[in-house]
């Protein structure tokens, strides 16, 4: 796996120009940018970046498009700060800084052969997008596929377009949910977890990654666990907790675990040793 090991590159932003750019809510918007080297990011499912605007300020945004995207790499990032804001106001052409990639990310061994099931609330789509698609390049290596979404309403889904691809996708079992909704809307209501009952497991050959909001974690691996979905076979994204990157600032740091280096990918096994 791609664990960003203690190097001087680490702590200085690589230049990354905005190839395209598009709002995809009112929150969020996706872009496409490419390393001013032009070299492959090379990072893993579910590891992140961080993101600088030069005499601004650096946020911490997770990878989504998968590795095999050569031509640059994307991201979605959600506008809630000084950093991310202006960020929604670059144009394509723009340049931006790159550190990167961080972590320990998604590790797909341990469910060749099995059943995979993703479980995503809300912008949690996004980390679980670089894996989910990595999953579907390489779908012979898994049986049942499934996939669980579920957002705050209608007005805040991402990736619609793949969402409708994924829906009508034979080998994606894609279940779609929303809190709250409106008289056009033709899926599930409710939250994510409601969204279990609608399909049989077999819990010794299923492999959970989840990843959403952290009171979605709790009720989540509650049915993993109720279904008897081993705790080593259940990965959580803790990627909401992440600053520096490289393990000195502190800011991710759960016990004696920092996060950003030794995650923020985890089996809920190693996150109930915290």
């Amino acid at each position: 796996m791609n664990v960003a090991k203690e190097s001087s590159a680490l702590y200085v932003p690589e230049p990354a120009q905005i190839i395209d750019k598009e709002a995809m809510t009112e929150e969020e918007t996706w872009y496409h940018l490419r390393l001013e080297s032009e070299r492959s990011l090379d990072h893993d499912p579910g590891q992140f970046v961080g993101v600088s605007v030069f005499g601004v300020g650096e946020a911490p945004i997770s990878v989504t498009s998968p590795p095999s995207m050569k031509d640059g790499f994307e991201l979605c990032i959600r506008h809630v700060g000084n950093v991310t804001d202006i960020l929604r106001g670059l144009d394509i052409g723009d340049w931006v800084g790159i550190r990167g990639p961080f972590g320990r990310g998604f590790d797909l061994e341990p469910a060749k052969g099995k059943d995979i099931l993703f479980v995503a609330g809300g912008l949690g789509l996004v980390p679980l997008r670089s894996v989910i698609k990595t999953a579907l390049e390489n779908r012979s290596d898994f049986r049942r596929v499934i996939l669980f979404y579920g957002t705050r309403s209608p007005d805040t889904l991402l990736y619609e377009d793949e969402i409708a691809q994924w829906d009508a996708d034979p080998d994606v079992e894609f279940h779609l949910t929303v809190d709250m909704t409106d008289d056009t809307w033709k899926h599930n209501v409710g939250v994510v977890t409601t969204l279990f009952p609608r399909v049989d497991f077999d819990p010794k050959d299923t492999v959970a990654y989840i990843c959403g909001p952290d009171i979605m974690f709790r009720f989540v691996v509650q049915q993993t666990t109720r279904l008897g979905i081993p705790d080593e076979n259940t990965f959580l994204s803790l990627e909401r907790r992440m600053k520096c990157g490289v393990g000195k600032c502190g800011h991710c740091q759960e016990g004696s675990v920092y996060v950003c280096r030794e995650g923020p990918c985890f089996s809920y096994a190693e996150v109930k040793a915290f």
